[in-house]
């Protein structure tokens, strides 16, 4: 039988299809363009190939594009019947979360895992910081993380993919020391990985190593494709080392030209929280407020996600209500998060709307209130 790259087993007699498919998902492990024409390419030398079908429809929603990604995961599951356990766990959590239910989809993942471990697709929607675990807005959730993927990490061994992965959650629970090596071993194994140049990112960061992140992040860029899913966000993370070294101007290029919301190569979560982040910090920095770049944010934000989902994403569509004055859509969205939470559905609960208060109590220039607010949390 075929396997795939981490040696699971595929139901599809085509090689032409199985190397098509491993190669899209290295595509997709690592935030290249190419993996959608890669998984294209798997279905047309086999169109009964249900895993290729599940992963084009994942990668369709991390696109946005929710409708075409239905009727590919709908097509995944036609072919239900040729599934062997592992492929129609696989199927069912990625079926999830194109149906929305990214609790649920959080929920199975640990029992699929514990049976697959080597399972990196699914391994992948919550293996970077802001995945399933990092998102998901519960206590905890950098340490939850960390502790998956120590777990994990004997079945990986020296995988240049998963050691990005490990070290950045090394790094984000302040083990600075243990993370550099795997993020370095990880670059160094696979130059082009977009997630070990934004784990040595985050790093840089943490250590206060502005200048060196500056320097890393302008380089490695230059031969990161301009389309590259990862590509605004790591130019955002470049912005930030700009701007805490006094180049303003710098930060405010490559705020234009790289992850705008109109020339963000990432998912539209990303579209919001990298402009309405770096929004912020800017006037934070001293910098006067944008008007017109603050209100295109805020219109696109309400129109891409109008109601409550994902604590990380609610948060800046938040600052962005605030920043706007709209006190309407902030308490609309208080109370979806209500109704979620009542639902289970939300694991952060009172957090979000406790920021928010916070957010817009800052906005009108009541600090104490904005303490109030935030204090408890």
């Amino acid at each position: 039988m075929l396997t795939d790259r981490y040696g699971l087993s595929l139901t599809t007699t085509s090689s032409a299809a199985r190397d098509a498919y491993v190669a899209g998902c290295e595509a997709k492990l690592t935030a290249q363009p190419t993996a959608l024409a890669a998984f294209d390419r798997a279905i047309a030398a086999d169109p009964g190939f249900a895993l290729a079908h599940a992963a084009k429809a994942h990668l369709l929603l991390e696109r946005g594009d929710a409708a075409a990604a239905r009727t590919s995961i709908a097509t995944a599951n036609s072919f239900a019947a040729g599934f062997s356990e592992r492929e129609a766990s696989h199927v069912a959590f990625f079926a999830r979360l194109v149906a929305g239910d990214s609790a649920a989809a959080l929920a199975a993942l640990p029992a699929h895992l514990d049976a697959w471990p080597r399972d990196a697709l699914v391994l992948g929607t919550t293996a970077f910081t802001n995945g399933l675990i990092g998102s998901s807005g519960r206590a905890g959730q950098k340490r939850r993380l960390l502790e998956l993927l120590d777990r994990l990490a004997p079945h990986y061994g020296d995988d240049w993919w998963f050691a990005a992965h490990h070290g950045m959650a090394l790094s984000e629970n302040g083990q600075r020391a243990a993370a550099r090596p795997r993020i370095d071993r990880s670059l160094a194994q696979n130059p082009k990985n977009p997630w070990a140049a934004h784990a040595r990112a985050h790093l840089c960061y943490e250590a206060g190593e502005a200048d060196a992140a500056r320097a890393f992040l302008a380089s490695w860029l230059v031969a990161y494709p301009r389309d590259g899913a990862l590509y605004s966000h790591l130019s955002w993370h470049r912005a930030l080392g700009e701007l805490e070294a006094g180049d303003a101007a710098t930060a405010a290029r490559l705020f234009a030209e790289a992850f705008a919301s109109d020339v963000h190569s990432g998912p539209p979560r990303g579209r919001v929280n990298d402009a309405v982040s770096f929004l912020w910090r800017w006037e934070l920095a001293g910098h006067p407020r944008d008007t017109e770049a603050w209100r295109i944010m805020h219109d696109f934000a309400n129109s891409a996600f109008p109601r409550a989902g994902v604590a990380f994403s609610d948060m800046h569509i938040a600052l962005a209500q605030a920043v706007a004055g709209n006190a309407a859509a902030l308490a609309a969205r208080a109370t979806q998060i209500g109704e979620l939470a009542q639902t289970g559905r939300y694991p952060s609960g009172p957090c979000v709307p406790a920021v928010a208060r916070g957010f817009a109590a800052f906005e009108r220039g009541d600090f104490a209130a904005a303490i109030d607010a935030l204090e408890p949390i």
